[in-house]
């Protein structure tokens, strides 16, 4: 039997990653996150059905260094996944296929998920 000396590809050790396909893995992954997010916020305000104590209880973690990390971490993921749904729509609608593009757009994701998650912050510190 003949071996096949074909290399595979893409091969991990050869294959460039590319903003794009980094977006899109974690597009899936921040999906996943934002469902528990979402059923962890729908937890906590049912808590008021247990009154409430068991709803302070929960406000007092939030106000703590790492409930405010987990919050900041929670707007940045819905920031980013909002950010990413827009360029998928205008891939939907036929704009930004050019590779030129496509990697501006998705620096602009990226970066523009921080910019927000920061005006989130600032809204919600000064604001409120």
């Amino acid at each position: 039997m003949e071996k096949n000396k074909n290399p595979l590809s893409p091969h991990l050790q050869i294959y460039r990653w590319h903003i794009s396909s980094l977006l899109s893995i974690s597009h899936r992954i921040v999906g996943v996150i934002n469902i528990l997010i979402i059923t962890l916020i729908c937890f906590w305000v049912c808590s008021l059905l247990l009154g409430e104590n068991s709803y302070e209880s929960t406000r007092e973690v939030l106000k703590t260094f790492f409930g405010k990390f987990l919050i900041i971490s929670f707007c940045w993921t819905f920031s980013f996944h909002i950010l990413n749904e827009i360029r998928h729509i205008a891939w939907d609608m036929g704009y930004g296929f050019d590779l030129k593009v496509a990697k501006i757009t998705g620096i602009l994701v990226f970066l523009g998920s921080f910019i927000l998650t920061a005006l989130f912050f600032i809204v919600g510190k000064y604001f409120i």
